[in-house]
């Protein structure tokens, strides 16, 4: 798809499909001008969806996705989770020059263009999607933690409170009437 040919720089190059991907080779193969892609939804629609190893690459985001759904109530494995992900997205660069360099053996375009942008938007883009999501249920964690903890806090200095005043008014000691004047407790009515 974006391998350029050495004689003409605005076209593609058609090339020729491995043995195994033959029953699936296209009857014709359109060329696409780089100019014609304007913006990321027409480079997505150059790209040819039905190729064997999106297969994969989309079970691989939906086992990601399911990962960090099912590790939303074990910290240490979305931890786990979380660090893979960010180590795919930094390792994506060498990633897409290994894949640059075999793509033949996988796919029947080349699409791991030099400056990493078809990589970034099929691998990096959902993992640091995956990402922001842990991201969102850590700081929901955080406040919900947060909330309990002032809660326990204002139950806490209540019950502090409540023994203070039982103690004082027990023993006869002076009280605040809450208007700032002191008076003494009436022992008896």
């Amino acid at each position: 798809m974006l391998c350029r040919s050495a004689d003409d720089h605005s076209r593609v190059a058609v090339v020729d499909v491995p043995w195994f991907f033959s029953p699936l080779k296209q009857s014709v193969m359109q060329f696409v001008r780089t100019d014609e892609i304007t913006g990321l939804w027409s480079y997505l629609q150059s790209i040819d969806w039905s190729e064997p190893w999106f297969l994969g690459l989309g079970a691989f985001h939906l086992t990601c996705m399911s990962v960090t759904y099912f590790t939303r109530r074990n910290t240490t494995l979305q931890c786990v989770a979380f660090a893979f992900f960010l180590v795919m997205v930094a390792c994506s660069e060498y990633i897409n020059e290994f894949a640059s360099n075999h793509w033949r053996s996988f796919a029947r375009q080349q699409y791991f263009d030099s400056s990493g942008l078809f990589i970034s938007v099929v691998l990096s883009m959902p993992l640091l999607v995956n990402c922001l999501v842990i991201i969102v249920m850590w700081l929901k964690l955080s406040a919900d933690l947060a909330g309990a903890i002032r809660r326990k806090q204002l139950r806490q200095q209540a019950r502090q409170q409540g023994q203070t005043s039982q103690d004082s008014s027990s023993k006869g000691q002076t009280t605040s009437d809450g208007h700032g004047a002191v008076s003494e407790d009436k022992k008896s009515k």
